[in-house]
């Protein structure tokens, strides 16, 4: 007997089926809907905007490729900039690897290391990268990072003393991570900022090592002070993500004229504008690939 024939023959099971057919379409429909609205949002008030007429500001460059919002398509435009070196990041927080900061770079043979904590996100990039991970070009660190630990964790990996780029992107403690961060001297630094807070306040979440973000906005750093510890660490705040997600700091002795003045939290605040969230259309995936002869160039 032909069970399955049977079963789809019951009026019930028929039933559940349309529901979810039409719940599907009702998705697709829905994320489609919010790709227009984005880009439709986009062009009305980041591109039809006087504010970003300036070449030297970052957002018109944005673009996702890894990254959840427009990060890939900064930091390209910053190192288009400044120039690369030795082409080595450090990443805090890269989730399962498919969406984060340095994936594009590593895809473009940068060489850096990862520090993830969530043992799930940890096995999938053991399982995905595990390429790059057995050839050197990438390596990992499954710390749960704090104040408390990242000079130990960093300095027990081989690390340029500049390195081209650090990404600290770990919620709840990010600004007393990087604060602890004294071995290396990045050229660049991408942080992550709590952009509810106006720009000109002076808020962090108290310390605490043992502290897990909850999913509410009671989290990271207000963009005033990023500021004011980058000042602090002889970084430039040179411009955030037009969703108002992470903050891009150039160290002062690369700035020079390079980027739109005044290096400030209040010129280059970006509000939380989190629906912008990159979504692609398809599930991010990584496997091997040959590049053209121009890809490896930032």
């Amino acid at each position: 007997m032909d069970w399955a024939r049977l079963v789809s023959r019951i009026p019930v099971y028929r039933h559940i089926k349309n529901e979810m057919q039409k719940r599907s379409d009702i998705r697709s429909a829905t994320q489609l809907l919010q790709r227009i609205n984005a880009a439709a949002f986009i062009e009305q008030n980041l591109r039809g905007n006087p504010k970003y007429d300036d070449a030297r500001r970052l957002a018109r460059h944005e673009f996702s490729v890894f990254s959840q919002f427009g990060e890939d398509g900064a930091i390209r435009e910053i190192f288009r900039r400044i120039g690369e070196t030795n082409r080595f990041f450090i990443e805090m927080g890269v989730g399962d690897g498919l969406e984060n900061n340095t994936a594009y770079l590593l895809a473009k043979k940068w060489r850096g290391i990862w520090v993830e904590g969530n043992s799930k996100h940890i096995t999938s990039i053991r399982k995905t990268f595990a390429e790059q991970l057995k050839s050197g070009g990438m390596l990992h660190s499954s710390e749960m990072i704090s104040a408390a630990n990242v000079e130990q964790v960093l300095t027990s990996f081989l690390i340029p003393d500049e390195p081209d780029l650090l990404s600290v992107d770990i919620d709840y403690n990010t600004h007393w991570v990087w604060q602890a961060i004294v071995s290396v001297r990045p050229r660049v630094v991408v942080i992550e900022y709590n952009a509810i807070w106006p720009p000109e306040d002076d808020w962090i979440v108290a310390h605490d090592d043992a502290a897990q973000w909850d999913g509410t906005s009671h989290m990271g750093s207000s963009l005033g002070a990023l500021c004011r510890l980058a000042s602090e660490k002889g970084y430039c705040l040179v411009g955030c993500t037009f969703a108002g997600s992470n903050a891009f700091f150039v160290r002062q002795d690369l700035v020079g004229t390079l980027f739109c003045e005044p290096y400030t939290a209040e010129n280059h605040y970006e509000p939380p504008r989190y629906f912008l969230y990159h979504t692609p259309g398809h599930r991010r995936g990584w496997g091997p690939f040959v590049a053209g002869s121009h890809f490896n160039s930032t």
